[in-house]
């Protein structure tokens, strides 16, 4: 199967702060026969690493904790996103969970207190908005 997989995981450092999230299972995603296609929504959108962290807020924009509106930089990001999961055609996500482009099921309040809420970033919510099932990283034994 064709998996779109958060860069982050892969161990590229292009998380906001300049890190990686290294997924340590990632043999086994390969050793199931995955073919994986590494993607990030926010670096896609034209945002830089490293960046201000950024939350979903209850209106749905999203915005730095200095308050700058990135919204347009994250939408643009999850268009294309989606754009490279049917070129690609992935059948399902694995992406960085709780992240305001990849989180899925739970993201940050919005008030930067990292209180987690019900919801899902901009790039999942759009992937499975087009029927594209999304997995965040602790739920990667769904995909072996």
């Amino acid at each position: 199967m064709k998996l779109l997989v958060s860069r982050c995981l892969l161990g590229e450092p292009c998380r906001y702060d300049g890190q990686s999230k290294p997924l340590s299972r990632l043999e086994e995603l390969l050793a199931a026969g995955h073919t994986l296609v590494p993607v990030c929504p926010e670096v896609l959108g034209g945002l830089p690493t490293p960046r201000p962290p950024a939350e979903v807020q209850p209106d749905g924009r999203v915005c730095c904790a200095g308050g700058q509106d990135v919204t347009a930089s994250f939408q643009a990001g999850a268009e294309q996103t989606l754009a490279l999961a049917l070129r690609e055609g992935c059948q399902a996500a694995l992406l960085k969970e709780n992240s305001p482009s990849c989180g899925f099921g739970s993201i940050y309040s919005g008030d930067f207190s990292k209180t987690l809420v019900s919801g899902s970033g901009l790039a999942a919510r759009l992937l499975a908005e087009h029927d594209i099932p999304v997995y965040g990283e602790s739920r990667l034994d769904c995909l072996l």
